[in-house]
């Protein structure tokens, strides 16, 4: 299993700088225009030519690139359009902390709920347990993300003023986004978790157990959970880049101040190298959970037993 780690750690490498490339070759190669005759104007010739000195974009693409990326392995991401002493990488990592916590949070309490409703309703298969678990999940995957963040707000915030309608300041203002962001993938989770319980059930091993007399928790715990868990997995990768996409709506929505928000407002000043640290935050933050799940798998493959 360690060696299995360490080669998707390696190969981890790879693909940071493949999708760096494609994104950097979009957005200073292929994206129209000039980001610094969008913010200085075109009567200003002599700035716009010395500000793509500065930042090195009288250079070829291509070493352009590779001093960026061996930047980006030192934890340099340059220096903001808007400002050539605003250091990126100052910018960028408080934000992705909270982005970080937020992302936690909200998944930690997902799935925590998640198992416990999809085991139920998997071992309450056809009462009014299983159907409502049914029907609120399929309500909650149908529920865009901005929907049930506008609901929330309109309710708990500007209605009961229970909580704060924006920001990070106060203990309780992760609550509101933390339910927006994670309750897709509770629901998703539900959903998959019941029906890897169901196939497991059927299975004979598990009915030998409970013809041996052993309790209902005892079967669950040490035989359905265990040989579940690899498909549970699985289906927690395929939903992760669903909640991921939801990151940057909920941090707009609810003015989270983390690197969802940053790239928004990187878009809307046209800051490429504040969009493109950005993006690269997100790629590794997304690989590195894949490796995680991916590691996960292997383990519960060598601990799955019958």
């Amino acid at each position: 299993m360690w060696l299995y780690a360490a080669k998707r750690v390696i190969a981890l490498i790879p693909v940071l700088i493949g999708t760096t490339f494609i994104a950097f070759m979009v957005l200073y190669h292929f994206a129209p225009g000039d980001p610094f005759t969008f913010a200085l104007g075109p009567y200003n010739p002599e700035w716009v030519h010395e500000m793509r000195e500065i930042h090195g974009m009288n250079d070829p693409i291509l070493i352009h690139f590779v001093r960026y990326i061996s930047g980006v392995f030192t934890g340099d991401f340059g220096t903001s359009f808007r400002d050539h002493r605003l250091s990126i990488t100052n910018e960028i990592m408080p934000r992705f902390m909270l982005t970080l916590r937020l992302s936690l949070a909200a998944l930690s309490a997902a799935l925590i709920l998640a198992f416990p409703i999809g085991i139920a309703a998997a071992v309450k298969k056809s009462t009014w347990i299983d159907r409502a678990s049914i029907f609120i999940a399929i309500i909650g995957i149908s529920m865009p993300v901005f929907w049930l963040g506008l609901l929330l707000l309109g309710l708990f915030s500007f209605n009961l003023e229970w909580f704060p309608t924006s920001g990070a300041a106060r203990w309780n203002s992760i609550v509101l986004p933390g339910i927006a962001l994670g309750s897709g993938i509770l629901f998703a989770m539900v959903r998959s978790i019941r029906s890897s319980i169901l196939d497991i059930m059927r299975q004979d091993y598990i009915k030998t157990a409970q013809a041996k007399g052993l309790s209902n928790s005892k079967v669950i715990r040490k035989h359905m959970l265990r040989n579940a868990l690899a498909p549970i997995l699985k289906a927690f990768k395929l939903h992760f880049s669903d909640f991921f996409t939801g990151i940057v709506l909920v941090e707009v929505l609810f003015s989270w101040p983390g690197i969802g928000r940053l790239f928004i407002q990187g878009i809307a000043a046209r800051d490429y190298p504040m969009i493109l640290g950005c993006l690269v935050m997100f790629i590794l933050f997304y690989a590195v959970i894949n490796i995680l799940v991916d590691i996960a798998q292997v383990f519960t493959a060598q601990v799955k037993v019958q």
